[in-house]
């Protein structure tokens, strides 16, 4: 069918298998916030928030209520959320969450991607001046009448800094102040297109387009294992 119809299939097959681990680590949260929280998302926040994310993602509703369900199921196994810290090719600092029923497993894996790579897995730890942990809150502009009077109602609930684009607005509080600024939003009917906790770099490093791309393809290489929530780095 020709290279045009290929390269069609390539992205489409890219872009469906990007939707489902999304999908796998919305999944995830859910268990483990059901099982830090209960069940019912009137009385546990960090899963109505989730459920909010799962719907931004258009992620089906039976996969959202199955992962409640089986998170509510005792003898269902635990996830344990996992920091590792280390360095890259050139010294970039990189920050891998995870989420894993077997720690040993994926602390092997995640040492190999960067030995590989010519990097090294740091300690605990090692890269808490590199990053700030924030909550970051994302709202269509649309649903937002007015961002600048937004902005000042929100100083009480813990907001530290607005960005505001062509679209979106993008809300930053500090790690401490993330059930506020959720609830504060919640009062004010305002639907949150997502809300996460980020790792958000205070300095950035800077290296040429080779050497970028040797950092993005170890990047991709470890956000590919499923163990693996998010992970960051500092690359400009």
């Amino acid at each position: 069918m020709g290279r045009i119809f290929e390269t069609r299939k390539h992205k489409m097959f890219a872009r469906y298998d990007k939707m489902a681990k999304a999908f796998t680590r919305i999944g995830k949260d859910i268990v483990m916030a059901v099982k830090a929280g209960g069940p019912d998302p009137n009385n546990n926040p960090r899963l109505r928030q989730i459920m909010n994310n799962a719907r931004g993602l258009n992620m089906p509703k039976d996969r959202v209520e199955s992962a409640i369900k089986r998170a509510s199921d005792k003898d269902n196994s635990n996830y344990e959320e996992i920091v590792y810290e280390g360095y890259g090719p050139y010294g970039v600092p990189i920050l891998v969450e995870a989420a894993t029923d077997n720690p040993t497993r994926t602390v092997a894996n995640v040492r190999l991607y960067f030995n590989r790579s010519g990097g090294a897995l740091g300690t605990s730890g090692s890269l808490s001046f590199v990053f700030d942990r924030k909550g970051v809150f994302r709202l269509d502009q649309a649903n937002v009448a007015n961002a600048e009077e937004l902005e000042l109602e929100l100083i009480d609930a813990g907001l530290e800094s607005m960005e505001v684009d062509e679209t979106e607005i993008i809300l930053y509080s500090a790690f401490t102040d993330f059930g506020n600024m959720q609830k504060a939003l919640e009062e004010r009917n305002i639907i949150v297109k997502k809300a996460s906790l980020e790792r958000i770099p205070n300095s950035y490093a800077e290296l040429n387009e080779e050497q970028t791309d040797e950092i993005l393809e170890l990047i991709e290489k470890i956000e590919e294992d499923d163990d693996v929530q998010a992970v960051y780095h500092n690359l400009k």
